[in-house]
């Protein structure tokens, strides 16, 4: 099979790496056309601590993917995630030397890098910087200042900061695991890109994706991302919590969560009891469902908890910020019965469970269409994305025609008009890039 059009994404888990391969049909929706997942070993709370391990855990599943897909993959997208992220709010200004021309892309862009110039604590780099929105002038609230006349722009930035070595690493991983990396991005916004429909994104909604070792948490309003946090636990702590409570071992502490969890201990009736065998000829344990749900009911409670700290930091509670289409869960720690009605009694906010079939034909897998997908899906999304801009900027350099991107005509030539800004994950990836070439 060519492998001019499909795009990988490739998702670096805690418990879990999975390697997709998709590319667009004819309706402009999303095709998998493989998933290969192995267990992630090398990974604590969505940062690279074993990179053997994690190289080999990379390799296998990829290989996994190719032979389900029959698609030699060479280039993927890869997510960073970690406790490591954190965002702050920045504002700034230029002032423009000409205010008889009107403001184009460069202001942005030279207002955009000074603000890469920020000074960060020792070891942290800025990854993305999203303008929120500007002021021409002093006239505030301005959406789109480009083609308006000004002397001073200035804007409100959304910045989110991580650790340098933890990003590297993750290139390093994939560099050795005989991989190129196209391109890099946030996980909380891949998830989002994944299960959530522009409407949502308009009236105001958090995502929260619980994974393994992280819960991502993105928030949009009208279409613009807000507030990214990472809170380092996932549903690693809640396992552990059971192993340790019920003295089980892991493996069997993750069957129980996963067949008879709940996160809402009153759905349990005293008299339900789950037997499990014990370890090498030792008696049986009976562990009580109730007892195994106040367990989770907890840690849950704290995980929701430190969430909604997160979404009044935004300021949720404001009337201009509130938002209307309130919470969405996606990840694998989505799938815990009853989370919905606990997170809606926490939050007071309406909550449903994100799939990532959004942008997916319609013909797909139910195994790919659930939430622990999601942010494999919005990688591959990321990586078509990136390939269509690719051949932009080659038709517009003039060495590629129109048909040679596959794309539709009009697209492109609108596209064409507005040439549009280098993302700052792409000057990242470059970055990430030459460093890893040049440390060899």
């Amino acid at each position: 099979m060519e492998s001019k059009n499909i795009s990988v994404g490739l998702d670096i888990g805690t418990t879990k790496i999975v390697a997709m391969v998709g590319r667009k049909n004819e309706y402009d929706k999303l095709e998998i056309l493989g998933i290969g997942r192995s267990k992630s070993l090398g990974v604590h709370r969505g940062v690279v601590n074993n990179i053997t391990q994690t190289i080999q855990s990379i390799q296998q599943a990829v290989q996994d993917a190719e032979t389900e897909s029959g698609a030699k993959i060479e280039e993927v997208t890869v997510g960073i995630a970690g406790q490591h992220i954190r965002s702050l709010q920045h504002s700034d200004y230029i002032t423009r030397e000409n205010s008889e021309l009107v403001i184009d892309e460069d202001d942005i862009d030279r207002l955009v890098n000074q603000v890469h110039k920020l000074v960060m604590l020792p070891g942290e780099e800025i990854i993305h910087v999203l303008p929120q929105d500007f002021k021409v002038d002093g006239q505030a609230e301005v959406k789109e200042p480009i083609g308006m006349y000004g002397g001073r722009l200035e804007a409100n930035f959304h910045v989110v900061v991580g650790q340098v070595s933890s990003i590297r690493n993750i290139g390093r991983c994939v560099k050795s695991a005989g991989l190129e990396l196209e391109g890099i991005t946030l996980e909380p916004l891949a998830s989002a890109n994944a299960v959530l429909s522009q409407e949502e994104k308009e009236a105001g909604v958090a995502l929260i994706d619980i994974g393994g070792g992280t819960t991502d948490l993105a928030i949009f309003r009208d279409g613009i991302i807000r507030h990214t946090a990472v809170i380092p636990f996932g549903g690693n702590v809640i396992t552990e919590d059971i192993k340790e409570g019920c003295s089980i071992i892991e493996k069997q502490a993750e069957l129980l969560k996963i067949k008879f969890g709940s996160a809402w201990p009153g759905e349990n009736k005293d008299n339900e009891i789950v037997s499990i065998p014990g370890l090498r000829g030792r008696e049986p344990k009976e562990i009580t469902l109730k007892n195994l749900s106040k367990i989770i009911h907890a840690r849950v409670v704290e995980i929701v908890e430190q969430v909604y700290v997160e979404i009044k930091n935004y300021g949720h509670e404001e009337r201009k910020k509130k938002l209307i289409a309130g919470i969405v869960l996606t990840g694998g720690g989505s799938q815990l019965k009853h989370l919905k009605q606990l997170v809606e009694y926490i939050t007071g906010m309406d909550t449903r469970v994100g799939y990532p079939n959004e942008h997916l034909a319609g013909d797909s897998d139910d195994e790919v269409t659930s939430p622990l997908y999601a942010t494999a899906v919005g990688l591959v999304m990321d990586g078509l994305r990136r390939q269509e801009k690719k051949c932009l900027e080659k038709v517009q350099e003039g060495t590629h025609k129109f048909g040679d991107c596959d794309e539709e005509n009009e697209e492109l030539e609108s596209a064409q008009t507005k040439k549009e800004r280098k993302s700052f994950l792409d000057k990242l990836t470059e970055r990430v890039k030459d460093f890893l070439d040049n440390a060899e």
